[in-house]
């Protein structure tokens, strides 16, 4: 399992999460088999590479039938670019307070907002056609979810992060999350967003996040319920209940999107990094928007360190120690054999010169501290000596694991340790004398295979 650092100085939003999680090695393979899968064909995605602000990073872009313009700038802040003026003012003065239309049977109040959006700005944004998001409640966008080919475990993060965001619009518009409609969060490029973002951090093997603080812009922004301050409803609602650290900064602009908002909140499992620690891998995310502040969300894989241990794992082990000048090389032999299979770490013997000038033996065993008793008794059944010495060690080790792994000779163990980020591989001395029995090939040519195998299942 891995640990996660978000470095969030630029905010965060779903197209720039997912872009990070690609350049920190997600398999885009498995993401766009998910993508594929989906109840929901209108939509294209490409992963490219480009330069921002200088920087190669990397790109996830939804592609729709219909833009909703989130990546417009000019839509989105040109209210700001173009202040209202006093011409503009009257006409909303004189606009009837009181208008209204007929629908259902029912009469809806016009704001005067309203008739300033579709009426004053409307010069700003006149080359686009507004085209109406397809609406969708909750259990609509957990059915797409539960429709996926992606993990049980990719599944219950999207879901996750819809809920959050869910209870956050509910919240905005004064309703429940069963009667909330999802406009710009429950279009197609969010779906598509949050869905790419869970199934890498589980293709990532991510089980901590540690994000400290978000940054956010200020002003205004455009959305489907108008011009909004800056961080958005939902988007502060999420902030709120999740107490997530929040910096404004004095930049104009949307750093954090509700989307980027409900991610954080669903992922981040503590807000502080480890006193010290290794990078393993780097990924940067680009986001769309252009503001005097970079849109980049870097992310990064992380490994805590002692202070005394910067770059090893370790333990504790104990020694036992003997030397024997009256026991025969059978009573070693067998001696080694049941020491090893009552779970001794390790077992040695070699040959020395004592008093006398005698020629004999050194044994020596590694064991945890929980076997010395029974390690013993075997040393002193087996062979002929009368005192074992004793001694704890400290000893520094790679971290490892024990894999079994499928090849074309059969199920093979396999040593896996992790130097400095790198993976070593060791195959177990059985599995190789196994397949050298069985297909008459030499030990050198036959480890020279499973380490070749064991690179390209790992790495």
């Amino acid at each position: 399992m891995n640990t996660l650092y978000l470095e969030c100085y630029s905010g965060i939003s779903g197209d720039m999460t997912v872009a990070a999680l690609l350049d920190l090695g997600a398999d885009q393979a498995v993401l766009e088999r998910a993508l594929q899968s989906l109840p929901i064909k209108d939509f294209s995605t490409k992963i490219s590479r480009k330069e921002k602000n200088g920087l190669d990073v990397c790109d996830f872009h939804v592609m729709l039938e219909q833009d909703n313009h989130d990546h417009d700038m000019e839509y989105l802040h040109s209210h700001e670019i173009h202040p209202i003026t006093l011409d503009d003012q009257n006409k909303i003065n004189n606009y009837e307070d009181h208008q209204i239309c007929r629908h259902n049977h029912t009469y809806q109040q016009h704001s005067k907002q309203e008739h300033l959006q579709s009426q004053v700005l409307d010069h700003h944004h006149s080359r686009m056609t507004e085209h109406p998001h397809i609406h969708r409640n909750l259990s609509d966008i957990l059915s797409i979810i539960h429709q996926a080919d992606m993990t049980s475990h990719a599944k219950k993060i999207a879901e996750k992060i819809f809920t959050i965001l869910g209870e956050a619009e509910a919240k905005a518009h004064g309703t429940s999350i069963e009667n909330v409609h999802f406009h710009e969060v429950g279009a197609v490029d969010s779906i598509v967003d949050i869905i790419s973002t869970a199934v890498c951090l589980d293709n990532l093997h991510i089980s901590d996040v540690i994000l400290p603080v978000l940054q956010e812009g200020t002003g205004t922004i455009r959305c489907q319920h108008g011009i909004l301050p800056v961080p958005v409803p939902a988007t502060t609602n999420i902030i709120q209940e999740y107490q997530i650290p929040l910096q404004i900064t004095n930049i104009n602009g949307e750093f954090v999107t509700p989307t980027g908002a409900a991610i954080a909140a669903a992922i981040r499992s503590s807000g502080h990094l480890p006193k010290q620690f290794r990078i393993l891998r780097t990924g940067l995310g680009a986001g769309k928007r252009t503001y005097e502040h970079p849109s980049i969300l870097r992310a990064m894989l992380i490994e805590p360190v002692s202070s005394d241990q910067t770059i090893y794992d370790s333990d504790t082990i104990y020694k036992l120690e003997t030397n024997i000048d009256d026991c025969t090389g059978e009573m070693l032999g067998y001696t080694m054999e049941c020491l090893m299979q009552a779970g001794a770490k390790d077992v040695h013997f070699f040959p020395v010169y004592m008093k006398k000038n005698r020629p004999a033996y050194q044994l020596n065993v590694l064991c945890e501290q929980t076997d010395i008793s029974k390690l013993e008794q075997i040393i002193f059944e087996q062979t002929t000596t009368i005192g074992i010495r004793k001694q704890r060690m400290e000893r520094s080790v790679l971290p490892r694991s024990i894999k079994n792994i499928q090849t074309i000779y059969g199920e093979i163990q396999v040593k896996v340790c992790d130097l400095n980020g790198k993976k070593c591989f060791y195959p177990e001395y059985n599995s190789i004398t196994r397949i050298c029995h069985q297909t008459g090939s030499s030990y050198p040519e036959i480890y020279r295979k499973l380490l070749e195998i064991c690179r390209k299942q790992f790495l």
